[in-house]
Protein backbone atom coordinates (compact mmCIF):
# COMPACT_ATOMS: atom_id res chain seq x y z
CA UNK A 1 0.00 0.00 0.00
CA UNK A 2 1.49 3.63 -1.22
CA UNK A 3 2.38 6.09 1.20
CA UNK A 4 1.49 8.81 -1.29
CA UNK A 5 -2.26 10.94 -0.12
CA UNK A 6 -4.85 10.66 -2.76
CA UNK A 7 -5.44 13.93 -4.57
CA UNK A 8 -8.16 16.17 -3.26
CA UNK A 9 -10.44 16.82 -6.74
CA UNK A 10 -10.45 20.64 -6.86
CA UNK A 11 -14.31 21.61 -5.95
CA UNK A 12 -16.32 22.71 -8.56
CA UNK A 13 -16.81 26.34 -9.66
CA UNK A 14 -20.37 28.68 -9.20
CA UNK A 15 -21.90 28.29 -12.40
CA UNK A 16 -22.02 32.69 -11.40
CA UNK A 17 -18.55 32.93 -10.30
CA UNK A 18 -16.41 35.19 -12.38
CA UNK A 19 -13.57 33.36 -14.45
CA UNK A 20 -10.11 32.99 -13.12
CA UNK A 21 -8.97 35.66 -15.94
CA UNK A 22 -11.53 38.08 -14.69
CA UNK A 23 -10.99 38.89 -11.83
CA UNK A 24 -8.66 41.66 -11.94
CA UNK A 25 -11.95 44.00 -11.83
CA UNK A 26 -13.14 46.04 -15.27
CA UNK A 27 -10.41 49.04 -16.60
CA UNK A 28 -11.87 51.91 -16.96
CA UNK A 29 -11.68 53.54 -20.47
CA UNK A 30 -13.07 56.58 -21.81
CA UNK A 31 -16.46 56.74 -22.89
CA UNK A 32 -17.52 55.44 -26.21
CA UNK A 33 -17.39 57.72 -29.01
CA UNK A 34 -20.53 58.75 -30.81
CA UNK A 35 -21.48 57.20 -33.68
CA UNK A 36 -19.91 58.96 -37.13
CA UNK A 37 -21.92 61.51 -38.65
CA UNK A 38 -22.86 61.22 -42.45
CA UNK A 39 -20.58 64.11 -43.22
CA UNK A 40 -17.24 65.23 -41.35
CA UNK A 41 -17.44 67.30 -38.05
CA UNK A 42 -15.69 71.12 -38.20
CA UNK A 43 -13.42 71.78 -36.20
CA UNK A 44 -14.38 73.78 -32.65
CA UNK A 45 -15.28 77.00 -33.70
CA UNK A 46 -13.87 76.16 -37.19
CA UNK A 47 -10.91 76.52 -36.36
CA UNK A 48 -8.79 74.15 -33.76
CA UNK A 49 -9.17 70.57 -34.58
CA UNK A 50 -10.04 68.10 -31.98
CA UNK A 51 -7.00 65.13 -33.74
CA UNK A 52 -4.39 64.93 -31.92
CA UNK A 53 -4.85 65.83 -28.28
CA UNK A 54 -3.25 63.79 -25.40
CA UNK A 55 -4.14 62.98 -22.10
CA UNK A 56 -0.75 62.66 -19.96
CA UNK A 57 -2.67 61.73 -16.45
CA UNK A 58 -3.75 58.26 -16.85
CA UNK A 59 -6.32 58.62 -14.70
CA UNK A 60 -8.12 61.19 -15.74
CA UNK A 61 -8.07 60.03 -19.59
CA UNK A 62 -11.97 58.11 -18.62
CA UNK A 63 -13.36 61.70 -17.50
CA UNK A 64 -12.04 64.02 -20.03
CA UNK A 65 -14.92 64.20 -22.67
CA UNK A 66 -12.75 65.51 -26.07
CA UNK A 67 -14.75 63.73 -28.66
CA UNK A 68 -15.30 66.05 -31.82
CA UNK A 69 -18.66 67.71 -31.48
CA UNK A 70 -20.92 69.95 -33.87
CA UNK A 71 -21.32 73.16 -30.91
CA UNK A 72 -20.09 72.17 -27.11
CA UNK A 73 -23.87 73.35 -25.86
CA UNK A 74 -25.91 69.85 -24.96
CA UNK A 75 -28.74 72.18 -24.40
CA UNK A 76 -29.47 70.74 -20.73
CA UNK A 77 -30.10 66.84 -22.39
CA UNK A 78 -27.70 66.01 -19.23
CA UNK A 79 -28.90 67.74 -16.39
CA UNK A 80 -31.12 66.36 -13.94
CA UNK A 81 -28.72 62.53 -14.56
CA UNK A 82 -26.16 61.66 -11.71
CA UNK A 83 -22.63 60.83 -13.30
CA UNK A 84 -23.14 62.23 -17.40
CA UNK A 85 -20.37 64.69 -16.83
CA UNK A 86 -18.29 62.49 -18.43
CA UNK A 87 -20.35 63.00 -21.39
CA UNK A 88 -20.31 66.65 -21.75
CA UNK A 89 -17.22 68.09 -23.78
CA UNK A 90 -14.63 69.50 -21.49
CA UNK A 91 -15.34 72.74 -23.69
CA UNK A 92 -18.96 73.55 -22.34
CA UNK A 93 -18.10 72.68 -18.79
CA UNK A 94 -15.88 76.04 -18.65
CA UNK A 95 -18.61 77.82 -20.29
CA UNK A 96 -20.98 76.64 -17.65
CA UNK A 97 -18.66 76.93 -14.68
CA UNK A 98 -18.00 81.03 -16.31
CA UNK A 99 -22.15 81.29 -16.05
CA UNK A 100 -21.86 80.82 -12.22
CA UNK A 101 -20.57 84.36 -11.97
CA UNK A 102 -19.77 88.00 -13.16
CA UNK A 103 -22.36 89.05 -16.25
CA UNK A 104 -22.42 85.79 -17.99
CA UNK A 105 -25.20 84.66 -15.32
CA UNK A 106 -27.33 82.43 -17.23
CA UNK A 107 -25.91 83.70 -20.68
CA UNK A 108 -24.70 80.19 -22.52
CA UNK A 109 -24.33 82.16 -25.97
CA UNK A 110 -22.16 84.48 -23.71
CA UNK A 111 -20.07 82.56 -21.88
CA UNK A 112 -19.30 80.33 -25.29
CA UNK A 113 -18.11 83.08 -27.25
CA UNK A 114 -15.65 84.44 -24.50
CA UNK A 115 -14.07 80.71 -24.37
CA UNK A 116 -13.82 81.29 -28.31
CA UNK A 117 -12.18 84.50 -28.12
CA UNK A 118 -9.93 83.47 -24.88
CA UNK A 119 -9.05 80.44 -27.27
CA UNK A 120 -8.09 82.73 -30.20
CA UNK A 121 -5.77 84.23 -27.72
CA UNK A 122 -4.29 81.49 -26.70
CA UNK A 123 -3.47 79.92 -30.42
CA UNK A 124 -2.00 83.80 -30.98
CA UNK A 125 -0.20 84.01 -28.20
CA UNK A 126 1.27 79.92 -27.03
CA UNK A 127 1.02 78.88 -30.82
CA UNK A 128 -0.32 75.96 -29.94
CA UNK A 129 -3.74 74.16 -30.18
CA UNK A 130 -5.95 75.49 -26.82
CA UNK A 131 -7.77 72.13 -26.73
CA UNK A 132 -4.29 70.87 -25.78
CA UNK A 133 -3.54 74.27 -23.44
CA UNK A 134 -6.85 73.36 -21.89
CA UNK A 135 -5.85 69.60 -21.13
CA UNK A 136 -2.66 70.38 -19.64
CA UNK A 137 -4.32 73.13 -17.32
CA UNK A 138 -6.91 70.81 -15.56
CA UNK A 139 -4.41 67.90 -15.40
CA UNK A 140 -1.46 70.85 -13.46
CA UNK A 141 -4.82 71.77 -11.56
CA UNK A 142 -6.55 68.85 -10.58
CA UNK A 143 -5.71 67.92 -7.06
CA UNK A 144 -5.04 64.53 -5.75
CA UNK A 145 -5.93 64.63 -2.22
CA UNK A 146 -8.29 66.71 0.00
CA UNK A 147 -9.13 66.85 3.64
CA UNK A 148 -12.49 65.55 5.11
CA UNK A 149 -14.16 65.55 8.77
CA UNK A 150 -14.73 62.52 10.41
CA UNK A 151 -16.54 62.13 13.45
CA UNK A 152 -15.33 60.44 16.09
CA UNK A 153 -17.71 60.85 19.37
CA UNK A 154 -17.94 64.92 19.80
CA UNK A 155 -15.02 66.09 18.42
CA UNK A 156 -14.32 66.13 14.39
CA UNK A 157 -10.57 65.30 13.25
CA UNK A 158 -9.78 66.15 9.92
CA UNK A 159 -8.53 63.41 7.58
CA UNK A 160 -6.34 63.28 4.21
CA UNK A 161 -8.27 61.54 1.12
CA UNK A 162 -8.18 60.91 -2.11
CA UNK A 163 -10.07 62.42 -4.38
CA UNK A 164 -11.93 60.65 -7.21
CA UNK A 165 -10.68 61.54 -11.03
CA UNK A 166 -14.04 62.75 -11.66
CA UNK A 167 -13.64 65.19 -9.10
CA UNK A 168 -10.14 66.30 -10.05
CA UNK A 169 -11.67 67.16 -13.10
CA UNK A 170 -14.45 69.17 -11.93
CA UNK A 171 -12.65 70.88 -9.22
CA UNK A 172 -9.74 71.60 -11.67
CA UNK A 173 -12.31 73.47 -14.10
CA UNK A 174 -14.48 75.13 -11.47
CA UNK A 175 -11.01 76.80 -10.19
CA UNK A 176 -9.94 77.81 -13.79
CA UNK A 177 -13.44 79.62 -14.39
CA UNK A 178 -13.38 80.94 -10.95
CA UNK A 179 -9.57 82.76 -11.19
CA UNK A 180 -10.69 84.11 -14.50
CA UNK A 181 -13.64 85.89 -12.79
CA UNK A 182 -11.43 86.82 -9.99
CA UNK A 183 -8.38 88.70 -11.94
CA UNK A 184 -10.92 90.25 -14.26
CA UNK A 185 -12.34 91.74 -11.16
CA UNK A 186 -9.52 93.33 -10.30
CA UNK A 187 -7.89 94.36 -13.30
CA UNK A 188 -9.31 96.22 -16.02
CA UNK A 189 -8.59 93.22 -18.71
CA UNK A 190 -11.61 91.57 -20.49
CA UNK A 191 -12.61 88.29 -19.06
CA UNK A 192 -11.63 86.60 -22.19
CA UNK A 193 -8.03 88.26 -21.70
CA UNK A 194 -8.48 86.75 -18.00
CA UNK A 195 -9.22 83.10 -18.97
CA UNK A 196 -6.35 82.90 -21.19
CA UNK A 197 -4.07 84.00 -18.80
CA UNK A 198 -5.39 81.72 -16.38
CA UNK A 199 -5.44 78.55 -18.88
CA UNK A 200 -1.69 79.48 -20.50
CA UNK A 201 -0.20 79.53 -16.88
CA UNK A 202 -2.13 76.56 -15.16
CA UNK A 203 -0.47 74.63 -18.21
CA UNK A 204 2.82 75.45 -17.61
CA UNK A 205 2.06 74.73 -13.75
CA UNK A 206 2.71 78.27 -12.42
CA UNK A 207 1.89 78.97 -9.12
CA UNK A 208 0.88 82.14 -10.28
CA UNK A 209 -2.31 80.55 -11.60
CA UNK A 210 -5.26 80.64 -9.23
CA UNK A 211 -6.14 76.98 -10.13
CA UNK A 212 -2.61 75.62 -9.80
CA UNK A 213 -2.63 77.98 -6.12
CA UNK A 214 -5.40 76.33 -4.87
CA UNK A 215 -4.06 72.83 -5.77
CA UNK A 216 -0.94 73.02 -4.07
CA UNK A 217 -2.90 74.56 -0.94
CA UNK A 218 -5.58 71.38 -1.00
CA UNK A 219 -2.50 68.91 -1.29
CA UNK A 220 -0.62 70.56 1.39
CA UNK A 221 -3.41 70.39 4.15
CA UNK A 222 -4.17 67.63 2.96
CA UNK A 223 -0.37 66.23 3.95
CA UNK A 224 -0.28 68.24 7.28
CA UNK A 225 -3.38 66.22 7.88
CA UNK A 226 -2.56 62.48 7.22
Amino acid sequence: MSDTPAAVPAAPRHPLAPAPDETEGPIIQRPPPPPPPPFPIPPLFGKYSFEGLEVHDPGLGPYLYLHPVYAPHTEGKLSGRPFQKTHMHVVERLANHLMKGGRFTGKKAKALAAVRKAFDELAQREKKNPLQLLIDAIENAAPREEVTRLQFGGISVPRAVDSAPSRRVSVAIRNLAAGAIQASHKSTKSIESCLANEIALAAKGDLTSFAVARKEEAERVAQSAR
